[in-house]
């Protein structure tokens, strides 16, 4: 679901053995130099609702009210029950530490309320760091942190499977966690420290490796998802002694039990539920099935409750897999199991009450009410009940408070029919541009990954007008507006019925561009509106020449003289001046003709290895900042004719303006980057010759360089891109 990577950024890779290195206190990550004098500020979410993959849920089993989320981008939430919100948990994640903001697993102690356990690390490729866990004595409020050094995956994937991380039902001080390509680990110490577990499986190319941990009474049981499925070739595996593992007799073979997914335990009936598909998951998956164990003597018995493989009413195949898996803790035989990847048919929870010799669909009687989330109705009428379903949660003190998780959503109802987002506190878009008009209703608009574009009318709520339409995007890659006109807005992204709309009341409602340059379905790109909108650029990436429209989006002309793949930027003044950036050569390009004709100017300057951001300053016509990641800030006062470095910061990453500082005739400047060796959001009013620092080491949100812009009618109101916790926005306080 999530294009969700910073990209191939620098990150320290450490060899794959299975030992850890340190144990940490973690605030902002790593140790480093004081920065300049922080303003005080309050930060919070711009609420969209959601937006992302849930990936696991877990209730407490010994406390009323309390449970955990974790997501695949977006780090991990406690339910605060009194307040009915989410709280997210792992904020303090800073921009070196990036890659640990994606939750492979977590892991609660039955027996000690307070102890929580995270598994982290987004990315098992080269280019990614290792991962970590984290422990707390206080529900998340605090933690240790413990370096690892493997790879963890938590958005590739099998990233729905779990959990991987559990607490030893016969010792409170033994974790076991499994890995994608590194095998068992296991800890004596509550996750200070880890060691590799004689396990018999050994790692294949799949990434997949351990796919589960769960107890059963005495026992751990462990899914293996390298296995292809013959009879013969075990991918469940279980031990009782905490030393000795082996694969359990007699588990079912076959491509529908190829993977094991998830698994719950009946303590009551002593069974052990384990859904199954042919592949991880959350896509890919078309075949599956259901299967329990019954612990006491060994018998397998599957009670699939509908095998994929049917005919569709329009002719097609009913594939999916199987994913989410819960049992009622106050009634025996009461279990709920997900489909996945039923992309024809929609995916549904089965739920039983007879040990599986019945299932019930609950889809076809569900209510569902997202008001408080409206995006959820995609550009149409009706929401759809839920895909990529693989975290289910049955709350252990109330059987009919049921949850479960979707690519965008978490679905609860409190009587199995009345369904409604349960979501509030928990934000995890990609978000990719932003803007703020100096006029109008909304204070925000959003380009996101995923979701679009979004009008945002109140920062507290999630948008009325859901996504924009006409023509619905997945992912935004281009937003801009008219600097003398702000009332017109443009955007594109990818879109099944268009790459391209044009709003002319400031982002409430779009109408699709008339036509589109054959590219734009395949590389849709930045786009640029001129001063006052009678002329779009659009760029399509490094092998495309740019375009030009000047008739709102109804005819398009090819550039020949603009940058392949440069991101074109509008002077906010003149409507006859553009500016693009070619990061293969570092030279600034200009029109003075509307976009007709590009010429050349100031050369030499780095590209940033291809990663940059060029910003006009608003209100003033020439005046450029070139953000070159660790090449620094440069300014250009002619149009880019010649840059000057900007010598009070180390690194720039993304910058932007708001309303200036009192009695200040430059806007505000506001930057993510580094002044001095972190790297941190900071405000400037004196145009960027001293700097404030205005987050703190408790809100740094992993990585936040695609966007930052400031407030034109707010002072000191900042909003703030990141890859995972959504619009964060601040205020002094």
């Amino acid at each position: 679901m999530h294009a969700s990577s910073p990209g191939r950024r620098a990150v320290l890779a450490g060899t794959a053995a299975a030992a850890a290195l340190a144990t940490l206190p973690v605030s902002p990550g790593r140790a480093e130099a004081a920065a300049p004098a922080a303003d005080r500020y309050r930060w919070r979410n711009a609420v969209q609702g959601g937006t992302g993959f849930i990936t696991g849920v877990l209730f407490h089993p010994s406390v009323r009210g309390l449970a955990y989320a974790r997501t695949d981008i977006g780090g991990a939430y406690r339910w605060d029950d009194r307040t009915g919100r989410w709280i997210p948990l792992t904020d303090h994640i800073g921009w070196d530490d990036w890659n640990l903001l994606g939750v492979e697993a977590m892991a609660v102690d039955p027996a000690h309320p307070d102890r929580l356990y995270l598994a982290l690390g987004t990315y098992a490729q080269p280019w990614a760091g290792n991962g970590a866990v984290l422990r707390s004595q206080d529900r998340g409020a605090t933690w240790k942190r413990t370096d690892l050094t493997v790879k963890l995956g938590a958005n590739e994937d099998g990233r729905g499977c779990g959990e991987r991380l559990l607490v030893d039902p016969r010792d409170s001080d033994t974790l076991w966690l499994g890995t994608r390509h590194d095998g068992l680990l296991k800890s004596t110490d509550r996750g200070a420290h880890w060691q590799p577990a004689a396990f018999p499986a050994t790692p294949g190319a799949t990434g997949q490796g351990v796919t589960l941990l769960v107890a059963a009474g005495r026992a751990v049981y462990a899914g293996w998802g390298d296995s292809d499925g013959t009879a013969g070739r075990a991918n469940l595996y279980r031990t009782t002694d905490g030393t000795t593992w082996e694969a359990v007799p007699g588990q079912p073979s076959g491509a529908a039990a190829r993977v094991p997914v998830r698994a719950a335990y009946d303590r009551h009936a002593r069974e052990l539920y384990v859904t199954y598909a042919d592949a991880p998951g959350p896509n890919g998956q078309s075949d599956g099935s259901v299967h329990k164990l019954r612990t006491t003597d060994g018998k397998w018995t599957e009670v699939t409750p509908v095998r994929p493989g049917g005919a569709t009413p329009d002719g097609g195949t009913d594939s999916f897999g199987y994913g989410g898996c819960a049992v009622d803790a106050r009634h025996p035989g009461t279990v709920v199991v997900s489909t996945n990847n039923r992309w024809s048919l929609v995916d549904t929870l089965y739920r039983t009450t007879d040990g599986g010799r019945t299932w019930t669909s609950l889809k076809e009687g569900a209510v569902l009410d997202v008001s408080e989330t409206p995006y959820l109705k995609w550009g149409g009428d009706e929401p759809k009940f839920g895909w990529w379903i693989q975290a289910v949660a049955l709350d252990p003190f109330d059987s009919r408070n049921l949850v479960y998780g979707t690519g965008a959503t978490l679905y609860g109802t409190r009587d199995l029919r009345h369904w409604a987002p349960r979501v509030s506190g928990l934000e995890e878009a990609s978000v990719r541009q932003l803007l703020s008009p100096p006029a109008g209703r909304a204070h925000l608009i959003s380009g996101c990954g995923d979701i679009g574009v979004m009008y945002h009318e109140r920062l507290t709520a999630s948008p009325s007008r859901g996504m924009a339409s006409d023509p619905v995007f997945g992912t935004a890659t281009g937003l801009a507006l008219a600097a003398a006109r702000p009332g017109y807005v443009v955007r594109a992204g990818w879109g099944e019925n268009g790459n391209g709309a044009w709003s002319d009341d400031g982002g409430r409602t779009w109408a699709p561009f008339g036509s589109q340059p054959d590219m734009a379905r395949s590389a849709p790109g930045p786009i640029a509106a001129g001063a006052d909108g009678s002329v779009l650029l659009w760029s399509f990436g490094p092998a495309h020449p740019g375009y030009r429209s000047a008739d709102n989006g109804a005819t398009w002309t090819e550039i020949p003289t603009f940058p392949k793949g440069a991101v074109p930027v509008a002077d906010p003044v003149d409507p006859d001046r553009f500016h693009a950036f070619d990061t293969t050569t570092g030279t600034l390009f200009a029109s003075t003709d509307g976009g007709r004709t590009f010429t050349a100017g100031a050369s030499g300057l780095s590209s940033g290895d291809g990663e940059f951001q060029l910003t006009a300053a608003p209100g003033r016509s020439g005046d450029l900042w070139l953000s070159l990641k660790g090449d620094g800030l440069h300014r250009s006062t002619d149009g880019g004719a010649s840059f000057a470095k900007v010598g009070s910061c180390r690194a720039a990453y993304t910058l932007g303006f708001g309303k200036a500082a009192a009695g200040a005739s430059y806007p505000a400047v506001y930057l993510v980057g580094s002044v001095g060796t972190i790297t941190a959001v900071y405000r400037s009013d004196d145009e960027a010759r001293t700097w404030t620092r205005i987050n703190d080491d408790r809100h740094q949100w992993g990585w936040t360089g695609a966007a930052i812009t400031g407030d034109p009618r707010v002072y000191g109101r900042v909003y703030v891109a990141t890859n995972g916790r959504g619009v964060q926005y601040g205020e002094p306080v």
